[in-house]
């Protein structure tokens, strides 16, 4: 509003000519002004003398300030904005980062005073319930007419007092199990021990000392554990390993409990059996990273835990539930009463179909094996995985899911359905020479190979003794796509979504891919470019056992997402399998399975030569059928199939009953 003007009125105008008094008429009509101007003022709601913003504009602009956070950016009543942006982030630290959207309701103004309902609505971290409640501010008209706010701890929260401050406790939910076979408990919560440093007993000076100390005894790097003790705070608990208890005790005659600082929290964590029961596909569950808390967008914060391999990583979602969340005031005494709180959801378990006993028993086996090596055990009739095990030597991988390595002659079972399906049928005579040459390559047969196996032998002889001549001689008899369309049919080489990472091998479809003749020569005997997981050869004896193509399954409620071969391989193929299967173990490489009691065993060895050094190394392979369990084995680096998976395979059948 222009300065002399009332509602566009020029006040100069009310004066007499000559600057005197005005008239009688004239102070009728100031009279009838001065009541349009009030009305005026009262509607516009400003006032005729230092005009400014309502109460109302400022219960607004206040609502802005605590949403960004800054209430220092006004003035106060009784306290000067540096103090109130102080006591504002004293009160509400305990919150985290998330700041508050507070809006204006209902304001009512008195004279010189008014009152302003806030709505408050507060998004925490690890919730998606808000927090909502409603709080009054008052506000005081100044001297020059401007409104004030009154700044009290109530302004906050109406149940705040001086000194109190707000905290966000997070309650951790109930982790859902993973679960086996028949609903046994595979990872539930056991108890553990957190052995580390305890700063509030050592001094700062002394605790990186210490820390390097106690990483010492313990076997873990020093650099790292003391850094973490460096920085955590002046009466942190700062963890260095997280024991079962049998381990913790064994780590306690190290003499740990001699260095400065050292302590012990006891607690419980999601944890299997045992420490190597199929920890490489179930994985571990442990404090999230800053990496994790980074990228989880407000889902995890400081101090959660999650899981950071495996099973429990990919389905941390479902198995970890909805945390709790309690908004808490404390006063300077330190007592708490409680403003807000959501109840923890426990997480949902999740199902899989591993057999405890049969997984500790194809652990046990490994259990003395140095190289990488798996176990792999499937029931054909409906697909599940029983066991799946990877060996002390593989350090953590998954050798049993995700190995890429050359089958060898395990491969020939799928190289005798190729050859099944070109006409050659058991009976059919083979050239198996001692020796053979391909684009000048020279294949032989193992070095043990029997001599009386040489010559024009049956399929089933090259089958049972594992003639590699009569396999390469019969290249031309079926292509490069006939072996990718037979490992398909029993369930290698064609990818599906199992719930979790695998692999299921991989089979050049042309000769160009094999890498030419050599190339395809080679890959009927499982090497060159054949490349399989044991799950994959576990596979491919289930489909033989099945008479159909077996996608494995670990998750029950998971349906595989991958295609269908185009040629499943049939019972009357699958038949024919068996029989040369179990001439392996009647007259050929695997008789010493034949003592075996319950159904016949089906079997088939395989060694396959890889890398360059002078003599070749070589992996060693065995799949094999009993019943309604297929399994298949293998070792990294072994003397042969027969020879080192081979008694593997042998004591896990006999333990399987």
């Amino acid at each position: 509003m222009a300065r002399g003007a009332i509602g566009g009125v020029d006040i100069r105008h009310l004066r007499t000519r000559h600057g005197g008094t005005p008239s009688g008429s004239t102070r009728l009509t100031v009279t009838w002004l001065v009541a349009a101007l009030a009305g005026l003022l009262a509607t516009a709601g400003c006032s005729l003398v230092g005009g400014g913003p309502s109460a109302k504009d400022e219960a607004g602009s206040l609502a802005s300030a605590l949403s960004a956070g800054k209430p220092g950016s006004l003035s106060y009543d009784g306290a000067s904005p540096t103090r109130v942006q102080a006591l504002w982030t004293r009160t509400v630290a305990g919150l985290g980062t998330t700041r508050p959207t507070v809006t204006v309701g209902t304001v009512s103004e008195h004279d010189t005073t008014a009152d302003a309902q806030l709505s408050y609505t507060w998004k925490l971290a690890g919730t998606d319930q808000p927090w909502t409640y409603r709080t009054q501010a008052a506000l005081t008209k100044a001297s020059n007419n401007a409104w004030e706010v009154r700044f009290a701890p109530s302004l906050v929260h109406p149940d705040l007092g001086a000194g109190d401050r707000l905290e966000r406790v997070v309650t951790p939910a109930n982790r859902g199990d993973i679960l086996g076979a028949g609903g046994a408990r595979l990872v539930t919560e056991r108890p553990v021990q957190q052995l580390g440093i305890d700063k509030s007993t050592v001094s700062a000076a002394g605790a990186p000392a210490a820390a390097r100390a106690l990483a010492a005894k313990l076997g873990i790097e020093p650099g790292p554990f003391a850094a973490r003790v460096r920085a955590a705070g002046p009466r942190a608990f700062v963890d260095a390993l997280v024991l079962r208890a049998a381990d913790a005790r064994a780590a306690l005659r190290s003499g740990v409990a001699a260095v400065d600082g050292f302590a012990i929290v006891r607690g419980t964590l999601p944890l299997a059996p045992t420490r190597e029961f199929a920890r490489a596909v179930l994985g571990t569950v442990g404090p999230v990273t800053a990496e994790i808390v980074k990228q989880s967008e407000g889902a995890y914060g400081p101090g959660d835990v999650a899981g950071l391999s495996g099973l429990e990583a990919r389905y941390d979602e479902q198995l970890r539930g909805t945390p709790g969340v309690t908004v808490q005031a404390e006063d300077p005494r330190g007592v708490r009463r409680e403003l807000f709180r959501v109840a923890p959801v426990a997480g949902r378990p999740l199902a899989t179909t591993l057999d405890t006993r049969l997984q500790r028993v194809a652990e046990s086996t490994l259990s003395g094996v140095r190289p990488a090596s798996a176990l792999v055990a499937i029931r054909p009739s409906t697909g599940a995985l029983l066991a799946v095990a990877s060996g002390p030597g593989s350090n953590g991988y998954s050798t049993a899911t995700l190995g890429h390595y050359a089958p060898g002659s395990t491969f020939k079972v799928v190289s005798s359905l190729a050859l099944l399906r070109a006409g050659v049928r058991p009976p059919s005579i083979l050239s198996c020479p001692a020796t053979t040459v391909v684009d000048g390559k020279t294949f032989k047969n193992y070095s043990d190979y029997p001599a009386d196996g040489l010559g024009g032998i049956p399929l089933s002889t090259a089958v049972a003794n594992s003639c590699n001549t009569a396999f390469v001689n019969e290249r031309r008899t079926v292509s490069q796509a006939d072996l990718a369309d037979a490992a398909a049919s029993l369930g290698l080489g064609v990818d599906h979504d199992l719930g979790f990472p695998a692999y299921f091998g991989s089979v050049p479809r042309t000769q160009a891919e094999a890498g030419s003749e050599t190339g395809h020569a080679a890959s009927m005997i499982g090497q060159g470019k054949v490349l399989a997981s044991p799950m994959a050869m576990a596979a491919v004896a289930a489909s033989v056992a099945r008479g159909g193509t077996v996608v494995p399954r670990l998750l029950p409620q998971q349906r595989s997402g991958g295609v269908r071969p185009p040629h499943p391989v049939t019972a009357a193929e699958a038949a024919s399998l068996r029989a040369l299967m179990r001439g392996v173990v009647t007259r050929g490489s695997a008789s010493f399975l034949a003592s075996l009691p319950g159904p016949p065993v089906l079997a088939k060895t395989g060694t396959a030569e890889f890398g360059s050094a002078a003599p070749l190394k070589t992996h060693a392979w065995m799949i094999a059928d009993h019943g309604d369990l297929a399994v298949a084995v293998f070792v990294d680096i072994g003397s042969s199939g027969s020879g080192t998976a081979g008694p593997i395979l042998e004591r896990f059948l006999r333990a399987a009953g």
